[in-house]
């Protein structure tokens, strides 16, 4: 096949303790997975409809390098959240089978232009400028279920300028990552290498040029970066 123009690099994640690396292919995130998390940002969370929507591939930040804070606002967030790499996807996959299609778990920040995204609730409008932007999607290493399993309770902490500034605990997700998995492909054909950010609690703030962040789920990962 020839192309009209050169194809661009297929951004991809270092896997911990190999040479390899994790080609990404899609990354979907969910919001309002926290209770707490939506209780701060003055929403509620609603088992029977779960609220997705997803950032661009190449919005990866890798190998703990330096965040470049986005133009087009004045009030960058920090949201840490547990991140999973699918080996396999599907469609309608059964929570029973959901985490067979896990290939690894690490963490990462979904950043947010919170003064674009408030603007966009008020006028009903789509998130996509406020979510899915360049370097938007800093991500540690992927550590394999073979290295750490499924984890189902671990805390979840995110340390600005040697600041605690977020900590929970993913047993407190509102749909678990099986639940995620099962209702993504409800909408999507699920494929190999997307990757999905699991949500975030309490403690979102700001974040500023020249600040240092340190993310971790404990036991899983560690994801260290800085804001220039």
């Amino acid at each position: 096949m020839t192309y009209a123009l050169a194809p661009h690099a297929i951004p991809a994640i270092p896997v911990a303790g190999t040479d390899l690396r994790f080609p990404v292919h899609r990354i979907y995130c969910i919001g309002r997975n926290y209770a707490d998390h939506a209780a701060e940002m003055g929403a509620s969370v609603d088992r029977t409809q779960p609220l997705f929507f997803m950032k661009p591939a190449d919005a990866i930040v890798i190998d703990d390098g330096d965040v470049p804070y986005p133009p087009a606002t004045q009030d960058l967030h920090h949201e840490v959240e547990m991140v999973v790499a699918l080996a396999r996807g599907g469609r309608d996959i059964a929570v029973a089978h959901a985490l067979e299609h896990v290939y690894a778990y690490g963490v990462g920040l979904d950043l947010t232009r919170r003064d674009l995204q408030a603007n966009a609730k008020k006028q009903g409008h789509p998130w996509d400028t406020a979510k899915g932007f360049d370097a938007s999607a800093p991500v540690s290493a992927l550590r394999r279920v073979a290295e750490v399993g499924h984890p189902a309770a671990a805390r979840l902490m995110l340390e600005v300028n040697g600041e605690r500034r977020q900590e929970g605990n993913i047993a407190h997700m509102v749909f678990s990552v099986a639940e995620i998995i099962h209702e993504l492909s409800k909408y999507y054909e699920l494929e190999s290498g997307d990757l999905i950010f699991t949500g975030t609690p309490a403690g979102v703030a700001a974040l500023h040029r020249g600040d240092r962040f340190r993310a971790e789920v404990e036991g899983v990962a560690v994801l260290e970066g800085r804001i220039i």
